[in-house]
């Protein structure tokens, strides 16, 4: 299909964006008379989309009429990789990883079977049936580690709940602080309310980055500091509070556990501390803490790049700690927002089968993939090997950390693997079975949106190719053939999942939920703003938390215990240096920062985001450059214990000296020696609750002598 070509649009469908963005953009999407989407839009009567969406998805008929989309089932003929295929049925196909699995069951035990799965889909039916299978079955458990661990610990830590002010307050807010994302590349909704607020009430936006990325331009005030430095930067802010007078200390004696212990903890904790550390000078800091310190109104919207750091609990919480120093919270417009989560209160027990759970079965970490397909011991729980694998939903073979130990896991012998996915990713040619999967418009789902208030429908607004499933049919017919599919929550359609998970939530069913698009959930100011007390049974923030003890979103079950050196974990808000740190061998930081053309692994394969994007490059600093004789595009090396790769050099002021940012993912093959840039992330476990730390990283860099 050309898209650019114009369409006589027949009919209009509402729906919701799919994809890992907090955003969760409620969309209208052109039908036109022969069943095909053609301009997708944000939905202007959604007041939190309010009509924008990021243009990948904007351009979304590239993506679903793609010619490299996957149409038909495939077994693997030639070696694993070697990409020769043979097309077979689907009962064929579903037969064959049937049995595969019971077979590594009857050899291993049923735990030699991982479904693995993630946020390709954030539809809470087409993502998560897997997970009623995995506990029909006893198959391995799955802890989710490689997005959202330290920056949920690290909020609630501080709040005791995942939740925050309204979002759309940011258009009601005098200054507007985009901590730590990349909101115009990941989140163009943050940038629609807080440039309305500085067009309607002069409001100041301030970012506070690693690097001079889009959102940066943006801003007023601009903090570029060292990857994993941003708690000393906010200690920095508290200490200024404290001596000058911006501190509320009415308000934290009410709202906090122990201000006076902060107050003294932050006395060292100057202007000048902070600049040696984040590489920020101390007049950068001493203004941007005037700037909070003077506006009431200030709204902190903290995202997930700056937590994903080894340190990345103690960032998050460092930097939610400063609008509870200033009472920020108490006002319209001021406090913070990270996510959601916990304001939605989505039953899916039968959804996810929790009823079939056994606490006995082991449960493994998804950011440790290459670990356990390689035989770790610890990564294994000192179980059997893992023989049999069913992926949904996400690429390992390209977004896991530490590729390298991911592909040898990959291309063992005895390995089955089955992978339901769109197009043939990098994961899928290392399959044995390829299933072609529907995209969000040809499938009922619902979705829960993170970044926003809003639980949205999307339904199902044209049809699908003949020859491919959805998600739910496959978890379906493998439970047939299997043996489960007699048990409650199997036997559903996706519409009857969704109707009965809004009934159990005490919510309004499918029905109506079709007829209004979304439900609102956000809660009452001040229970959104902790005017009657935070989470915690006391009410009080927590300055210094219990990282062991405390509940949290992402607590890993006991039998797998608390995760890294949680013991180096600062009793009070603090630089505490649990990240790579560099050293004589390995002087650069490397962040891997998110491209604005691409969404994780997704969109990376059609022609228009590779397009705009170019090619796999490094940004490094013009003296950096000049130092090691590096020249614009030069081919360089970077390297580090887990391996070397080789890349092209964009030299710019955009990254300051000692400082490296790689924006992908871009595919392994995209880059010049097939590796990508997760050959340099590590995948050992964040402290206290795991976590994969992929912008922390050091490295050496050097011109490739080639």
């Amino acid at each position: 299909m050309n898209i650019a070509s114009p369409i006589r649009t027949r009919s209009v469908g509402h729906t919701a964006c799919p994809h890992d963005c907090p955003s969760t953009c409620a969309l209208d999407v052109d039908i036109d008379e022969n069943g095909r989407i053609g301009r997708v839009r944000g939905a202007a009567d959604n007041d939190y989309t309010a009509g924008v969406i990021c243009a990948k998805v904007a351009r979304y008929a590239e993506r679903l009429y793609h010619p490299g989309r996957l149409l038909t089932p495939k077994r693997r003929k030639g070696g694993k990789g070697e990409g020769v295929w043979q097309e077979v049925s689907w009962d064929e196909a579903l037969d064959e990883i049937a049995d595969a699995f019971v077979k590594a069951e009857q050899a291993h035990g049923s735990e030699a079977v991982w479904p693995y799965f993630y946020a390709g889909t954030m539809g809470q039916v087409q993502r998560d049936s897997i997970e009623r299978l995995r506990h029909a079955k006893r198959y391995s458990g799955f802890m989710g580690t490689i997005c959202t661990n330290m920056a949920w610990t690290g909020y609630v830590m501080g709040t005791g709940v995942l939740r925050g002010v309204d979002p759309r307050e940011m258009a009601k807010a005098d200054c507007v602080v985009i901590w730590g994302t990349n909101a115009v590349a990941t989140q163009v909704n943050v940038m629609t309310h807080a440039t309305r607020a500085r067009k309607e009430r002069g409001a100041k936006i301030a970012v506070v980055d690693v690097y001079d990325n889009p959102t940066m331009k943006q801003a007023d005030i601009r903090l570029i500091l060292r990857p994993g430095t941003d708690a000393a930067l906010a200690c920095a802010v508290m200490h200024i509070a404290f001596r000058d007078g911006y501190a509320d200390r009415a308000y934290m004696e009410k709202f906090t556990d122990d201000p006076a212990g902060l107050e003294s903890h932050l006395k060292t904790r100057t202007p000048q501390w902070a600049a040696a550390i984040t590489g920020l000078s101390v007049e950068e800091i001493e203004a941007f803490a005037r700037l909070v310190g003077m506006t009431k109104k200030t709204f902190f919207r903290l995202g997930y790049g700056f937590a994903r750091s080894r340190n990345g609990v103690a960032q998050m919480h460092a930097a939610l700690s400063v609008p509870t120093v200033l009472g920020s919270w108490q006002y319209e417009g001021g406090g913070a927002f990270h996510n959601n989560g916990d304001i939605f209160r989505l039953n899916k027990a039968e959804l996810m089968g929790t009823a079939y759970l056994d606490p006995d079965v082991r449960v493994l970490d998804q950011s440790q993939i290459g670990r356990v397909l390689t035989g770790d011991p610890e990564a294994l729980r000192h179980r059997g090997s893992v023989t049999a694998l069913l992926i949904q939903n996400t690429n390992p073979a390209n977004v896991a950390p530490e590729q390298r130990l991911v592909k040898r896991g990959f291309l063992r012998d005895d390995l089955f693997v089955a992978v339901h996915e769109q197009f043939m990713t990098e994961t899928a040619e290392l399959a044995d079975i390829v299933l072609p999967a529907t995209m969000f418009v040809e499938h009922d789902d619902i979705y829960r949106a993170g970044g926003q208030s809003h639980i949205l429908l999307g339904p199902k607004i044209v049809e699908p190719p003949a020859t491919v499933r959805t998600n739910l049919f496959v978890i379906e017919e493998l439970a047939k053939r299997l043996g489960v599919a007699d048990r409650a929550g199997f036997g559903l359609t996706e519409r009857e999942h969704i109707d009965r998970m809004l009934k159990a939530s005490g919510k309004p069913g499918f029905d109506v939920l079709a007829e209004e698009k979304w439900i609102e959930c956000q809660p009452p100011f001040e229970e959104a703003h902790f005017l009657n007390g935070f989470g915690y049974p006391d009410g009080k923030f927590r300055f210094s938390p219990d990282w062991a003890g405390a509940p949290a979103p992402n607590r890993p079950p006991a039998s797998v215990g608390i995760l890294g050196p949680v013991d180096q974990l600062p009793a009070f808000p603090d630089q505490v240096d649990i990240i790579e740190v560099t050293d004589a061998e390995h002087p650069f930081r490397l962040a891997t920062s998110p491209a604005r053309n691409f969404l994780n692994s997704s969109f990376s394969e059609t022609r228009t985001s590779a397009e705009k994007e170019g090619r796999p490059e490094v940004m490094v600093s013009p003296s950096d450059a000049a130092r090691l004789g590096i020249g614009p595009g030069d081919l360089v090396r970077l390297g580090n214990r887990r391996g070397t790769l080789r890349i092209h050099a964009r030299v710019t002021d955009a990254v300051k000296p000692g400082v490296l940012v790689a924006e992908g993912i871009w595919p392994n093959k995209a880059h010049v020696d097939g590796e990508g840039i997760n050959v340099l992330t590590g995948a050992d476990a964040v402290a206290p609750h795991g976590g994969a730390a992929f912008h922390d990283n050091k490295v050496w860099l050097a011109k490739d002598p080639a």
